[in-house]
């Protein structure tokens, strides 16, 4: 299906010999700047995933396929097909769609010849793409089919809350909990949204920029601030994305999901959680056996943003000296999910919840 929704990667069409068959919107300019940078190698694919020049998980996949594809492209021998993935696999460990989109394309690629590898390659990273784009835009429809029962305020919009930025710009298309919101808008639902600034990386300033420039009415908000909104009734409910689902249910996903699940938990509002198959780990048993990645300290204590002349600038916030703690996630547990979305539907945050849309993930 043809669609013209923003995307933040794009396959070059009939590149000359030797010229980027991928370009990615380079994320860590935004949302002061915009440039598309060209991947020219495995080298740069990974180097895109490891900086979040690309972020998000099922954007992470997609770009680790391209990835490996760039990769065969100059050695497509066992020895360099196993070497780029390992290469691109220990860009970021708690995305469970890198992995996932690395296995689907070594387990396709590796029956092949070398010479027939680089061709394939392609293909299947297409399709990898493709599919998570359908999968988003199913994500939105079931989504919005529980934003319509939530109950409304007379002659007021719907109020919701996010975490990080899991809209287009995370994905290939349209996002994952950002999706049911535009899903919402097209359908003519009023909605208002919060949008958390989520630091350090301040990744709310992405959805901020993704909602203004859908023209949804959104308030970006101190990350501080969601318990104060939500324990004051001012918001309906709370949904995120996710970069990695264990199999009952728990949820790793940007530091900060967890407060935020709590407050929603005490209130009494509903707080789910939106994300394609790529995102379920069947293997893992529990949210304690996720990864969880630590970030460097620099991240906390310099802060980016736009100087006097309006040039891109870094500031210290925090002596060099100061030690600092910043993991890049936190597990939420399932008990405090009221649902998960994917793109067969909703489901309860729990083992037999997740077996009752995936029953193929139950047999032996």
């Amino acid at each position: 299906m043809h669609t013209t929704a923003p995307r933040p990667i794009r396959r070059l069409t009939d590149p000359a010999p030797h010229s980027p068959r991928v370009e990615i919107l380079d994320q860590t300019l935004l949302p002061h700047g915009q440039r598309w940078l060209p991947l020219q190698d495995l080298a740069a694919a990974a180097h895109a995933i490891r900086t979040m020049q690309v972020r998000g998980a099922p954007l992470i996949g997609a770009t680790a396929a391209y990835g490996l594809a760039l990769g065969l492209e100059a050695d497509a021998s066992d020895q360099g097909m196993a070497a780029a993935a390992a290469r691109l696999a220990a860009t970021r460990p708690t995305a469970v769609n890198l992995a996932w989109a690395l296995g689907r394309m070594l387990a396709c690629l590796a029956p092949l010849e070398p010479a027939a590898r680089p061709a394939a390659a392609w293909v299947e990273a297409d399709a990898i793409a493709e599919e998570d784009a359908a999968q988003n835009r199913a994500i939105g429809q079931h989504g919005l089919a529980l934003l319509r029962q939530l109950p409304r305020r007379p002659d007021a919009p719907l109020q919701l809350m996010t975490h990080c930025n899991a809209g287009w710009l995370a994905t290939v298309e349209q996002g994952t909990a950002l999706a049911p919101i535009y899903a919402a808008q097209t359908a003519g639902l009023d909605v208002h949204v919060w949008v958390s600034e989520t630091r350090p990386r301040n990744q709310g300033l992405l959805t901020a920029w993704e909602l203004a420039q859908a023209g949804i009415p959104h308030t970006l908000i101190a990350d501080n601030a969601a318990g104060q909104l939500i324990l004051t009734g001012q918001v309906d409910a709370v949904i995120t994305g996710a970069d990695r689902i264990a199999a009952n249910g728990d949820v790793a996903n940007k530091v900060g999901t967890l407060l935020k699940a709590l407050a929603c938990a005490h209130q009494g509002i509903p707080f789910y959680v939106a994300a394609p198959r790529s995102t379920l780990d069947f293997a893992c048993p529990a949210g304690a056996a996720i990864p969880i990645e630590a970030r460097e300290g620099d991240e906390l204590r310099l802060v980016t943003g736009i100087d006097a002349q309006g040039e891109t600038a870094r500031l210290r916030q925090i002596p060099a000296t100061e030690a600092v703690c910043n993991p890049a996630f936190d597990v939420t547990p399932a008990a405090l999910v009221t649902a998960l979305i994917t793109e067969r539907g909703h489901c309860p945050a729990s083992s037999a919840g997740l077996l009752d849309l995936y029953p193929e993930q139950g047999r032996g």
